[in-house]
């Protein structure tokens, strides 16, 4: 997905991986919740949902704000988009799978695994294509 350095909300979110970095998790917290109030548009919506839900205090909310984030997602047409799914229900499995909702999570990351051919060959699209095999294979036993 193309990523605008100019866009605003980006800018925010931008900032708070910054905060994050410093090690100031309650500033990073807060720059990504003003990126959500400030958010006018879906991808914009979609990325500060991404952020918030890194933010939360338990599994139940990081589901809630993932979710929501894939709301967006599945909002916006065209092919850029697609590269995103793979990390949105990666992270929905594994919260599904942290709750221990095993048919849930085999489910999202099926889902996931079935978007890997957009991402990119490189660290980070290897990162997750790990990730989603690795959920597979812990959970697939779970479900009956």
């Amino acid at each position: 997905m193309l990523f605008d350095p100019e866009n605003p909300i980006n800018k925010l979110c931008a900032e708070g991986m910054m905060a994050e970095g410093e090690a100031d998790p309650e500033k990073a917290a807060n720059l990504f919740q003003q990126a959500w109030h400030e958010a006018t548009e879906a991808v914009e919506k979609l990325t500060a949902a991404h952020y918030l839900a890194r933010h939360q205090n338990n599994v139940a909310d990081k589901l809630k704000w993932d979710e929501i984030a894939l709301s967006f997602a599945l909002s916006i047409s065209g092919e850029e988009i697609k590269s995103v799914f793979p990390s949105l229900y990666l992270n929905i499995g594994k919260c599904h799978e942290d709750l221990g909702n095993f048919a849930k999570a085999f489910e999202n990351y099926l889902s996931a695994s079935n978007f890997t051919q957009y991402l990119p060959d490189d660290g980070f699209g290897n990162m997750l294509k790990a990730g989603i095999n690795k959920g597979i294979e812990r959970v697939q036993p779970n479900v009956g």
